[in-house]
Parts: structure tokens; sequence; C-alpha cells
């Protein structure tokens, strides 16, 4: 087991640290479902977690980079640090695998003024990612 999640952890590097999101909707199970700091309820689905993740992998920048990792034989705690416009992010991706797929995706970010700056720049980037409405 512990194979499958070393497989999906590096994966998982490989698409953070090459800024494209390739690979990862293959990653993610159909039933992933993604719990983010600034959403009150789980996401549920791959289609709306590849949204976030994706969203995400743009909002954080190019200093993001994770410092520490531990990991068990279905999960995954990642610290990660970054800055946005100057404000210090410190958080962790908690990640649980099954089958040699992410099933549950968890972000957690501190201090409190940088959850409000994530919060700030991933609604504008999901609002330029988001299917116009039909008419």
């Amino acid at each position: 087991m512990t194979d499958r999640i070393h497989k999906v952890l590096e994966n998982w590097h490989q698409i953070m640290t090459g800024g494209a999101s390739e690979g990862l909707r293959e990653l993610l199970s159909p039933d992933c479902a993604f719990w983010s700091p600034v959403v009150h309820t789980p996401q549920q689905g791959r289609d709306i977690t590849f949204l976030y993740l994706g969203a995400a992998s743009q909002v954080f920048g190019t200093d993001f980079r994770y410092v520490r990792q531990i990991i068990q034989a279905d999960s995954a705690m990642l610290e990660f640090e970054c800055s946005i416009e100057g404000i210090h992010i410190n958080g962790v991706d908690i990640i649980q695998v099954e089958n040699g797929q992410i099933t549950d995706f968890k972000v957690m970010v501190r201090p409190l003024k940088a959850v409000h700056k994530v919060h700030e720049r991933m609604m504008s980037m999901l609002e330029t990612m988001a299917p116009p409405a039909s008419a």
C-alpha cells in the first residue's frame, strides 16, 4: 500500500512543480472530496476538485514549496509555504489515497490574513475559469 501513496505523491509533486494540470484529472478519484480553507462544505467529485486544485496552483504562485511531509500507508500531510502580495502563507495539504487515486484532499492555511487573501484570489481565479452561463 505504501508504494501507491508514494507513486501518487511523486505524480502530485510533478504536477505542482510543472505548473500544469496535465495528469491531475487521472490522479483524482471520480468521488474525490475537496476541502477548501475558504469554502465551508466539502466539494464533491473529480471535476470540482480538479477546478479548485487547478485554480490553487495558479493562486499560490511561483514561490510555492513543500517543506515537510508525513506519509502513512494511505495518507499524507504535506506542509507548504509561499507568499502572496507580501503575505507569508503556511499551510498543509492532507491527502487520502485509495487504489492509486486521491479520494480526499484537504487544505488548511494560516494566518487569518492569508486565508482572506487566498479567498480573494481563488474567487477571482474561479470566476475566470467558470464556463459562461447559457442564455
